[in-house]
């Protein structure tokens, strides 16, 4: 089975078909959010430091950085953003922009294998960020879209799909290290939305044998409660193949439905991940309870 692998200084992250879906947060990422948009242009990261922080403590494995922000150097403050978050956290890094000199910039500081986000199926793209994958033995994710644009028909954004792979291996990149990404669309503009999806990756993983990521949010976009359907698309989505996405981990329904998908997959060998997640702690006064208090003050003698 096809197996991607990610790595820190110090973590190594599978994403593959038998592993535990892989959350990749998505907050360090200055689109849509004018403050933090402002702050990294200025050089103040605390708000980058604070968001690592929090999505890995929520469950979070991997972190997008990206730092598009108009008119700021963007290789400077990506290169400066993955070095403070490499210093604060041990997880892998998703290397996100779609300027060139600033995937050069961060992937020269990286310490580890990074992922890249992204290539496109546009000759351009193909040309200008796969050489930069193969030089820096990096992953890199796939978008399904070319210079036509994202077509409606997923047998098209399949076919880009492929071309990307077999692109890759021309420069050595094996399809191992190829993720791709077949594009999630508002499901309230496009009612068969979901339905697209769930069989793209299903071709995706039989035919072309890659493991998948998306950026899960945007299949709720303009609907209430966008919660309660980027639960119920993940946990199809991980039903129908998929190992990866681009979310927030700091939606506590959006991680127990990953957790509880990971459960029925059968990649939560015993239930071990769902247990530490939601056990109960023993009441006070229970021999559980008595048994904490003596392990601690055995641990202060």
């Amino acid at each position: 089975m096809t197996v991607t692998v990610v790595t820190s200084p110090t973590q190594e992250v599978k994403i593959g078909f038998e592993e535990r879906f892989i959350i990749i947060g998505e907050r360090i990422n200055p689109t849509g959010r004018k403050i933090l948009a402002e702050e990294m242009k200025n050089g103040d990261y605390s708000r980058v430091e604070a968001d690592a922080i929090a999505q890995v403590e929520a469950g979070a494995q991997m972190l997008d950085i990206n730092a598009g922000i108009p008119l700021a150097d963007e290789p400077k403050i990506l290169a400066e953003v993955i070095q403070l978050v490499q210093g604060i956290t041990d997880v892998p890094l998703c290397i996100d922009s779609s300027i060139i000199d600033a995937l050069q910039a961060g992937l020269e500081v990286y310490q580890g294998r990074a992922l890249v986000n992204s290539v496109t199926g546009e000759d351009e793209s193909l040309e200008r960020v796969l050489p930069l994958v193969a030089k820096y033995d990096a992953s890199v994710v796939a978008i399904s879209n070319d210079e036509t644009g994202i077509s409606e028909d997923p047998n098209v954004r399949f076919e880009v799909a492929k071309k990307i792979v077999q692109r890759a291996a021309d420069f050595g990149i094996s399809h191992d290290r190829v993720v791709v990404d077949p594009l999630v669309m508002p499901i309230g503009a496009i009612n068969t939305a979901g339905r697209q999806v769930m069989a793209l990756v299903g071709r995706l993983r039989n035919e072309l044998k890659v493991n998948t990521t998306c950026g899960a949010s945007n299949v709720s976009f303009g609907l209430p409660n966008r919660n309660g359907v980027n639960s119920a698309f993940l946990t199809m989505a991980i039903g129908a193949g998929m190992t990866s996405a681009i979310t927030s981990p700091l939606h506590g329904e959006v991680m127990q439905a990953v957790l509880g998908a990971d459960v029925m997959m059968g990649h939560d060998p015993d239930c071990a991940a769902w247990i530490r997640k939601y056990r109960e702690p023993a009441a006070e006064g229970t021999e559980g309870a008595r048994g904490a208090r003596g392990n601690r003050r055995r641990r202060r003698a």
